[in-house]
C-alpha cells in the first residue's frame, strides 16, 4: 500500500506553465510541483524562438489579434485570443522583473525583436536561439526561492483522482496518484486543487521535436477523469528539424526563416513562394505541407534550409546554439545550407478550458500546451504558445485565489492498492506496441491524410487499447507502461477528431476532403462516458 501526502495545490508539470502558476500564486498557500524528469526537463526548455508580445510603438494589439486569427484558421476564440494578447506586454514585463534576460540591439538599450511565421511585425521577444531555456531557469530560480512551493522530481502521475469515486455527487478532483520513478512507490497526493501543465504528447509520432516526457500524461489523465477534449485533429508539425541521424530532431528554430532563410530543394532551388505568397514566412502548417509535398514528390529524404547569405557574425550572434550543435554534425550554417524535415512539435489542442484556465472538474485548471483554451484554433502561430502559458498561469491563479475561501471540505483520499497485480514477465509487449503505435501514427496520421489512412489507424490503436488496457490491470505499474497507456488514449483523441472533420482546414489536411467548409467553422469536441456537464462560463 502506498502512502499519502496532503498539499493545499498540487501542479503537475514544471515547465513554462507550471512554474508560472506556482510562483503567481499566494505564499500562504502550500504548493507542490511535480515534474516526470528533472524539474528543467520540459517542452519550455526546448522552445528557441521566442514569446510573442506587442512591444514596438509600430506594431498594435490588433495586429497581433488578427494575425492570430489568421493563422487559427477561422477556430480561434476571439476572447481567448484578445485576453492573450492583452495581457502579453505586462507578461514580459513581469518576466523581466524576476530577472530573466532577453537579446538587446547593438546600442544594448533597446530589446530586439524577430519576425515569425504568421506575423506582420518584429514582435517576437528572445533569449538568442535558446529563449525556452533562459525562461526556465529563471522560473525555477524563482520558485527554488520560495519556501511554500516544493519539488518531487522523478515522479510520474498515474491518474487524478475524482472524489465520486468516494461518494461526492458534485464530483471535484481531490489529488492524484503519482509514480517514484526511483524507488518504484505509488505516492497518493492529496489537494484543494490540482492544476495539469504537463505539455504537449509529440512522443505518440515517430519523429518529433518534443522531449521524451511529453507523452500527453496529463491530456489522457483528465479524459480519463471525465474532462471533454479539444481540437486534437490539428497536431502542429514544425517544418524544420535537423536531419541527421544523430540528432534526435533538433529544432532548427523559425526565427531562421525570419531573418532571411531560404528553403531550398537538394539541387538548391527555391520552393516556397510557389506555394504561398509570404514564402518562408507562411505559417507553420503551409510550410510544413509544402516540404513534405516536395519530399514525397521528388523521394527526397530532406530539403534545405540556407542562411549562409547573412554575415557570419550576425548568424553566430543570433544562432549561437544552432551554430554550434549543427558544427557538431559538421555542418556550417554560415557557408552551408542545413537539412531539415518536418516533425511532430504541438498540440494545438487539448483538455477543454474556459479563459480562467478551469475544466469541466472542479478543482481541476488545465494550463499551456495540455489545454484548449481556444487561442490557437486550427494552427498556432510561432511564439504564441509561451505567451499563452504566461497568461493563463496568471488569469489561473487568480481564479483559485478567488474561490479558494469557498472550495468545500476535502474528502480523505484512498491509498494505492496493488495487492492483485504482479511484475511483469513481458516487457517486451510493451516496448512493441509503443514503436507500432508511433510508426503507424507518424505513417497515417501525419501531415497529409485521408479517410483509408485514418480508419486503419483506427482499427489498429483499437486493438492496442485492449491490450493495452488488459495488461495495465494484471501488472504493476511502469514508467514505460503508464507512457504506453496514455500516448495509447491521445493517439486514439487524435484519429477520432481527425474523422470527425470532413474539411481540410489549419493542420488537418486531408486528400478526401481537400477545401474548407464554412459549415464546419467550430471546435471538434470529444465527450468521454464519465462526462457530468457543468457551467464551463
Amino acid at each position: 500500500m502506498g502512502e499519502i501526502k496532503k498539499v493545499d495545490v498540487l501542479i503537475l508539470g514544471s515547465g513554462a506553465a507550471g512554474l508560472t502558476t506556482a510562483l503567481r500564486l499566494s505564499k500562504r498557500f502550500d504548493i507542490l510541483v511535480v515534474s516526470k524528469s528533472e524539474l528543467t526537463e520540459s517542452n519550455t526548455f526546448y522552445a528557441q524562438g521566442g514569446i510573442s508580445a506587442v512591444l514596438d510603438r509600430k506594431d498594435s494589439k490588433a495586429s497581433h489579434i488578427e494575425d492570430t486569427l489568421i493563422a487559427g484558421a477561422g477556430l480561434c476564440d476571439i476572447e481567448a485570443v484578445t485576453q492573450v494578447v492583452d495581457k502579453g506586454p505586462e507578461s514580459i514585463d513581469w518576466l523581466i522583473e524576476l530577472g530573466m534576460e532577453f537579446t538587446k540591439m547593438s546600442s544594448q538599450q533597446d530589446y530586439h525583436l524577430t519576425k515569425e511565421g504568421g506575423h506582420s511585425h518584429r514582435r517576437v521577444i528572445h533569449k538568442a536561439d535558446a529563449t525556452g531555456k533562459e525562461l526556465e531557469f529563471t522560473l525555477a530560480d524563482a520558485a527554488k526561492m520560495r519556501p511554500n512551493i516544493q519539488f518531487l522530481q522523478e515522479h510520474i502521475a498515474i491518474d487524478l483522482i475524482t472524489s465520486d469515486k468516494l461518494g461526492d455527487q458534485q464530483k471535484r478532483c481531490i489529488g492524484a496518484y503519482v509514480l517514484n520513478l526511483k524507488t518504484n512507490q505509488v505516492l497518493g497526493i492529496q489537494a484543494k486543487v490540482v492544476v495539469l501543465a504537463t505539455g504537449g504528447a509529440g512522443k505518440v509520432y515517430l519523429y518529433t521535436s518534443n522531449p521524451d516526457v511529453a507523452t500527453g500524461d496529463g491530456l489522457a489523465m483528465a479524459w480519463r477523469a471525465g474532462c471533454r477534449v479539444a481540437n486534437m485533429e490539428f497536431i502542429q508539425f514544425h517544418p524544420t528539424c535537423l536531419y541527421h541521424p544523430k540528432a534526435k530532431s533538433f529544432l532548427i528554430t523559425e526565427a531562421v526563416r525570419g531573418e532571411g532563410g531560404i528553403l531550398r530543394l537538394p539541387n538548391g532551388t527555391r520552393f516556397m513562394p510557389q506555394f504561398d505568397p509570404r514564402a518562408e514566412l507562411a505559417p507553420r502548417d503551409i510550410v510544413a505541407r509544402a516540404i513534405d509535398h516536395e519530399m514525397k514528390r521528388l523521394g527526397a529524404s530532406c530539403v534545405y534550409l540556407d542562411i549562409s547569405h547573412r554575415d557570419d557574425a550576425f548568424i553566430q550572434s543570433h544562432f549561437p546554439n544552432i551554430y554550434k550543435k549543427c558544427l557538431e554534425f559538421g555542418i556550417d550554417i554560415c557557408n552551408q545550407p542545413i537539412p531539415v524535415v518536418p516533425a511532430a512539435h504541438y498540440t494545438s489542442g487539448g483538455v477543454l478550458a474556459n479563459n480562467h484556465a478551469a475544466t469541466d472538474i472542479k478543482g481541476l485548471y488545465a494550463i499551456g500546451e495540455v489545454a484548449y483554451s481556444g487561442l490557437h484554433g486550427a494552427n498556432r502561430m510561432a511564439s504564441n504558445s509561451l505567451l499563452e502559458c504566461l497568461v493563463y498561469a496568471q488569469l489561473g491563479a487568480e481564479q483559485i485565489e478567488k474561490e479558494w475561501d469557498s472550495i468545500e471540505a476535502q474528502w480523505d483520499i484512498l491509498k494505492w492498492d496493488e495487492s492483485r497485480v504482479t511484475n511483469s514477465d513481458e516487457e517486451v509487449v510493451v516496448s512493441h506496441n509503443w514503436d507500432e503505435l508511433r510508426r503507424f501514427m507518424w505513417d497515417y496520421v501525419g501531415i497529409v491524410r485521408t479517410n483509408k489512412r485514418l480508419q486503419r489507424a483506427k482499427r489498429r490503436v483499437n486493438l492496442l487499447r485492449h491490450e493495452i488496457r488488459e495488461y495495465y490491470s494484471h501488472f504493476r505499474v511502469t514508467n514505460d507502461l503508464l507512457e504506453l497507456r496514455n500516448i495509447v488514449e491521445v493517439a486514439d483523441l487524435i484519429i477520432r477528431s481527425a474523422l470527425q472533420r470532413r474539411e481540410s482546414r489549419g493542420l488537418h489536411y486531408t486528400l478526401d476532403f481537400p477545401y474548407l467548409d464554412e459549415q464546419q467553422k467550430t471546435p471538434t469536441i470529444l465527450i468521454p462516458d464519465s462526462y457530468r456537464p457543468k457551467d464551463l462560463s
